[in-house]
């Protein structure tokens, strides 16, 4: 099997169409899957569902300040806590927006293929952030295991609605697992106690609303603000524990799983876990080992060290392209292509 490329999510262009438009002309049939670039307001990630939060009516907006793992000093920013007297039960989030906009950009992604732009063979990829991201980026952490559900419902209810839009053969459902491994490692704390083993259930089950035919995948994060991440992996044992978790917890085929590796690590130490990965037949390793920081040349020492361990992969970038200046995205999936041909 040759080497594939994996976009995350997030690019940084005008428009859906651009988007998509220049995936395809840069990496032709060496990208299988396509998302829609996240543009506008989805370009930094979770932060466009402030919105959700506003509505709902049983939620309160305060001013809290904490301390964050990876920030220098306290922030002060709003959360949101359970109004006096509402049941937790009763909370309704209405619909978070991502099945509403993925299935405005399937229609242009369809129109693309029609005219050849996109090769036949492409999935149409829509990224998920887990109930988590949504539960720690915005509830106050006394509420949060009691906010959770609510959450779980409503991301259910956007993939209910997607599946239904978007026929399973053309679709990959990719979701966003950052705060658990963060948080596993030492980050912002997790609202529960055995975090491994509680975040791949809780991502097994997510896993398990796909139906057969789409394509899913796992892109474990270590997050991207101000192109740091909030916590510096040691290595690429914390990815490999939750990539194994999670694709024997889960009852369906996980078609990917995307792990992290930092501009700084080309050493044989950092990929050396990638011994104990114990993926099924059919799950394909993407490793985030493109930077734009260092290039071709630097992507290449990465690739290098990680084919001591395995042999077999698809390459990325670490995270989505949605805060990177526009004029940087050419060459860097020009990087991508050069990466694929190699091969």
């Amino acid at each position: 099997m040759g080497r594939n490329a994996h976009l995350i999510g997030s690019i940084n262009l005008p428009n859906a169409e651009m988007a998509m438009t220049t995936i395809a002309d840069f990496l032709g049939d060496c990208c299988t899957r396509i998302p829609d670039g996240e543009t506008g307001e989805r370009g930094y990630w979770i932060r466009w569902q402030k919105s959700t939060f506003d509505k709902c009516e049983g939620l309160n907006l305060e001013i809290v300040t904490q301390t964050i793992p990876g920030y220098k000093d306290s922030i002060e920013r709003p959360f949101y806590n359970i109004k006096d007297g509402i049941a937790p039960s009763s909370l309704d989030l209405g619909d978070l927006g991502y099945a509403d906009e993925a299935i405005k950009s399937y229609k242009t992604f369809k129109t693309l293929k029609a005219r050849q732009i996109i090769e036949e063979n492409v999935r149409f990829q829509v990224s998920i952030p887990s109930a988590m991201a949504l539960v720690i980026g915005f509830i106050v952490r006394t509420d949060q295991l009691q906010v959770e559900p609510a959450v779980v419902t409503a991301i259910k209810r956007d993939l209910e609605k997607l599946q239904s839009s978007i026929p399973p053969k053309e679709l990959a459902i990719q979701f966003d697992v950052c705060q658990e491994v963060v948080g596993y490692d030492g980050g912002a704390k997790i609202p529960y106690d055995d975090i491994l083993e509680g975040s791949i259930i809780r991502i097994a089950n997510l896993c398990d609303e796909i139906v057969d035919g789409v394509d899913v995948g796992i892109h474990l994060c270590y997050g991207d603000p101000g192109h740091k991440h909030i916590i510096e992996p040691k290595d690429l044992e914390t990815s490999v524990s939750f990539a194994n978790g999670i694709t024997v917890a889960a009852n369906r085929m996980i078609n990917f799983v995307h792990m992290a590796v930092p501009v700084n690590r080309s050493d044989e130490a950092y990929f050396q876990p990638l011994e104990n990965l114990d993926l099924p037949h059919g799950t394909r390793l993407v490793l985030g080992l493109i930077h734009y920081a260092d290039g071709l040349d630097g992507s290449k020492k990465r690739l290098l060290a990680a084919e001591k361990f395995i042999k077999e992969f698809d390459v990325a970038t670490e995270c989505g392209f949605g805060r990177r200046p526009s004029e940087t995205i050419p060459e860097l999936l020009q990087i991508h292509s050069d990466l694929c041909e190699s091969a």
